[in-house]
């Protein structure tokens, strides 16, 4: 075998394998490049909806890490906005609680998110409410889209009877990246409130979202085009 033969052979099996390690990528890791924000609601001065001594902004937190573990195992580049027990707000900020989310909205941008997700606990009054559900806000025509699919899965995985709804709330209807507010469940609710203590159930919720961002992502075109 000639030297250029050879050379070319070398070349063509090095194309051959980078094709092959793409095709392996794409099954393996199927949110790989894809960079998602992931937000836990509340932190620092806000503890958010709160039960005794259980504050949201906490559980919020440990199910953000959980989430964005299991967003980084299937190939995406995540950022957290918090990942400790901090708000964003300013100490010029006059309105703490307004300069908290517009620096979200800042940093889910400066990202160049693909999409973002916030993570929030629930409450209501009457205490037979339960069920995780998504929110989300019709600024970006993607958002119910991607909502349908996290709570597709939430009904699949975590038994929810709950169905997606749309929120007029400051941060997701002044922001155009695709995103949505999920609300794990209700802290109001005795059974949910021990769930969503417990790190087991966080990574499930986690692996639920992580499932239903992936369906999103494979076939968010297909749907709008249906639709």
């Amino acid at each position: 075998m000639t030297k250029n033969k050879y050379k070319s052979l070398l070349i063509i099996i090095l194309i051959l394998t980078l094709f092959s390690l793409q095709i392996i990528s794409a099954k393996n890791l199927p949110l790989i490049d894809t960079i998602i924000t992931v937000d836990p609601g509340h932190g620092g001065r806000d503890s958010g909806t709160t039960y005794n001594k259980i504050l949201e902004k906490d559980i919020n937190l440990e199910i953000a890490k959980a989430l964005d573990n299991e967003l980084t195992k299937n190939g995406a580049i995540t950022y957290m906005t918090r990942t400790q027990d901090v708000d964003l707000s300013s100490i010029y900020d006059a309105r703490k609680k307004r300069g908290d989310l517009y620096r979200r909205l800042l940093f889910i941008k400066e990202k160049n998110s693909a999409l973002y997700l916030s993570v929030h606990i629930n409450w209501y009054k009457n205490e037979n409410y339960q069920g995780a559900e998504v929110l989300y806000n019709p600024i970006n025509e993607d958002n119910k889209v991607l909502a349908e699919y996290i709570m597709k899965q939430f009904k699949k995985d975590l038994k929810s009877n709950r169905d997606i709804k749309t929120t007029d709330l400051y941060m997701y209807k002044n922001t155009t990246v695709p995103g949505v507010l999920i609300e794990c469940g209700y802290l109001s609710n005795y059974q949910e409130r021990k769930k969503l203590q417990d790190p087991k159930y966080q990574k499930q919720i986690a692996a639920s979202i992580t499932k239903g961002v992936i369906n999103y992502l494979k076939n968010k075109d297909k749907v709008k085009y249906i639709l």
